[in-house]
């Protein structure tokens, strides 16, 4: 069966214009906010096998943004992840710090939940850093790496609620520790509150 070439031509703009409204587009300031929150687990892009990718502020990490300093994606074996096969070590050379914008409904309350480690392959033995919502400390945290090692990382969970200010939301990490050696963090995942969690 044969279509006249017009009707094809229409058909293929008509996709092709499909296709583009599909891709969301970029909010005021570079930063787009996605409609859920996505890749808590920090799996792209792909870093290399057995080794990390240095990251430093204004780079991307696929939904993330390095909004400080520089952090180390972590790939595929070279130390236990939480989940997935990579995960991120807030400080590369120095201390960094990362965030996400997704969608919210105002006044909706939220869970946040990660997996917490650290960088064992120097000092100092605590690592420290902040989960921030909307630029607002809402979580301190540490984790010792005393008697930790790149496979057994000895990961722990950690959990807050936030209520949703406005339409969108920006969830960060920082670390607070100095050197290359930092906070790691893997498995984040935000969940609405129905009716309620704490």
């Amino acid at each position: 069966m044969s279509f006249p070439r017009a009707r094809v031509a229409v058909a293929a703009l008509l996709v092709a214009g499909a296709t583009a409204l599909a891709v969301p587009a970029q909010a005021a300031g570079g930063h787009r906010a996605l409609s859920h929150f996505d890749d808590g687990s920090f799996e792209t892009p792909k870093a290399p096998a057995n080794a990390f990718t240095n990251l430093t502020a204004g780079q991307a990490i696929g939904p993330w943004t390095v909004t400080a300093g520089s952090v180390d994606l972590i790939g595929a074996g070279f130390w236990q992840a939480a989940e997935g096969d990579q995960s991120l070590d807030l400080n590369g050379g120095t201390n960094g710090a990362v965030t996400q914008s997704f969608t919210t409904v105002p006044g909706t309350t939220y869970s946040v939940t990660y997996a917490l480690a650290g960088n064992p392959g120097g000092g100092p033995a605590l690592k420290t850093g902040r989960a921030l919502i909307d630029g607002q400390n809402f979580q301190d945290f540490s984790f010792d790496v005393t008697g930790r090692t790149r496979t057994a990382m000895g990961y722990v969970g950690r959990q807050f609620t936030f209520v949703a200010q406005g339409s969108s939301t920006t969830l960060g990490f920082t670390s607070t520790v100095a050197g290359a050696y930092g906070p790691v963090i893997d498995n984040v995942q935000v969940t609405e509150c129905k009716p309620c969690c704490g």
